[in-house]
């Protein structure tokens, strides 16, 4: 069963690694054998479908042999034995405990892929959306946590549309390079099996054929998926990051979605909290350990020993399982995200305008100052409104008057350089680059 607890298993990823599916995963691969021995003439045909009619899962059963034998391989052939009779002697004929074990477990990874690859469809379509609806609503960029320069807040989600979307091909990459089986017996060399038993086995389940196997699938491909979600949950930890600071009290520029009847707090009757982002961030956190245990079940002794299979046990499942939950829950906030352009604004111009300094610096340049000369004016104005609460344009207008800076500064020029409009003037550009990038033909928002 899964390790990760039921809260944060959603069902069909859940089933993917349940004990059931896993045996199921391993008949599959051991008839797809037999199906090939029969093709060879090596297995009687009359036995393969003797033991396709009477071999079954049995999970409880497996368990219990399994005490007794301390090898699940050996547990789950006993258990068909028992079930079919004399044919069994078939059963697992030629091949080793990893050709069913690895090969297997690439039919279940496949399985997980999909919930997976659909949820972050999801996630980049909800995000897509919003960024859509936003593109042309100000917000204040922030670098170091201070206000930077004005950018829109669809710009913003918009990076996160290009980062899912790179995620995409990540995933899929990572989920099509653990989709091999291998069927080479003991050591990789074929000793006690045709190899192509191997080819035919790979074929039926819809897998790739590991090219140069040991005993087991070389766990750099696990460990680059494992990388790959690890990553991906990141980058769902940095969302969601940003919009818990921008939920904060001091901000709320926007707030995660807040559902009829939820409490925020047992004694705090009015509180509205980010759980849902700080979940997010707090599960990605496993996610990142996980990639660590993949990265060291990469060295295994010469052909292998089995120091990966206990942490792989948890991990892939626990990984899989997450990313799964945490696709859903980062679309279902992105799907239901309040936003406040209102506040937005007004956190703009909270600033005294000191958001467009670095276009007054320009301006200055643009007529006839030196840069140094430029900065030498505008950085002592942004100091005196910032602790005065002056506006920067108001300062900076006086100083031009008094003789203390350019009188260029007090005219058309300066008025300008605080104009909102022209500091987002291209923001489609990002907006048209993403949608060749996804092969979509949306038009702004604001034009509908």
């Amino acid at each position: 069963m899964p390790v990760v607890i039921a809260r944060y298993t959603r069902p069909q990823i859940g089933r993917v690694w349940t004990d059931e599916r896993r045996l199921e995963a391993w008949l599959a691969v051991e008839l797809a054998a037999l199906d090939a021995w029969v093709r060879l003439d090596v297995v009687p045909a009359a036995a393969v479908a003797e033991i396709r009619a009477r071999a079954r899962v049995d999970v409880d059963r497996s368990r219990e042999i399994e005490r007794r034998t301390q090898h699940d391989v050996v547990a789950f052939t006993e258990t068909v034995a028992e079930q079919v009779g004399p044919a069994a002697r078939w059963f697992h004929y030629g091949l080793t405990s990893s050709d069913v074990v690895d090969t297997g477990l690439a039919l279940q990874l496949r399985d997980a892929s999909e919930p997976i690859l659909a949820g972050l469809e999801r996630a980049l379509e909800s995000t897509l959306r919003r960024a859509e609806e936003h593109r042309s609503t100000p917000c204040m960029g922030r670098t170091h946590g201070v206000h930077a320069e004005p950018t829109s807040f669809g710009l913003k989600l918009l990076g996160w549309v290009a980062e899912l979307d790179r995620h995409r091909d990540r995933l899929r990459a990572a989920f099509a390079d653990v989709a091999v089986g291998k069927v080479s017996g003991a050591v990789g060399a074929y000793g006690n099996v045709d190899p192509r038993v191997e080819a035919d086995v790979c074929a039926a389940l819809g897998l790739g054929v590991e090219p140069v196997s040991t005993q087991v699938v070389a766990r750099d491909r696990h460990a680059a998926l494992l990388s790959a979600i690890a990553l991906c949950g990141s980058s769902l930890d940095r969302f969601a990051t940003e919009i818990r600071h921008l939920q904060r009290t001091e901000v709320r520029e926007v707030e995660e979605p807040f559902a009829a009847g939820q409490k925020g707090s047992s004694a705090m009757p009015h509180k509205r909290n980010p759980i849902t982002c700080e979940r997010i961030s707090g599960l990605a956190r496993v996610l990142r350990g996980h990639a660590v245990t993949g990265l060291e079940n990469v060295p295994l002794w010469h052909e292998r020993d089995i120091s990966h299979s206990s942490a792989e046990r948890i991990v892939l499942a626990d990984a899989t399982i997450l990313l799964d939950y945490l696709l859903d829950r980062f679309a279902w906030v992105m799907e239901g995200l309040v936003v406040r352009p209102e506040q937005m604004r007004r956190n703009i111009d909270a600033s005294h305008g000191l958001p467009f300094s670095g276009r007054v610096l320009l301006a200055l340049v643009e007529a006839g100052i030196s840069r140094e000369d430029a900065y030498a004016v505008v950085q002592p104005a942004a100091m005196r409104a910032w602790d005065t609460g002056e506006h920067l344009r108001d300062v900076l207008t006086r100083a031009g008057r008094d003789g203390s800076a350019p009188a260029v500064v007090d005219g058309d020029v300066l008025e300008a350089a605080f104009d909102l409009d022209r500091a987002l003037a291209h923001v489609d550009v990002p907006f048209a680059r993403m949608a060749e990038r996804l092969g979509v033909d949306r038009e702004p928002a604001g034009a509908r």
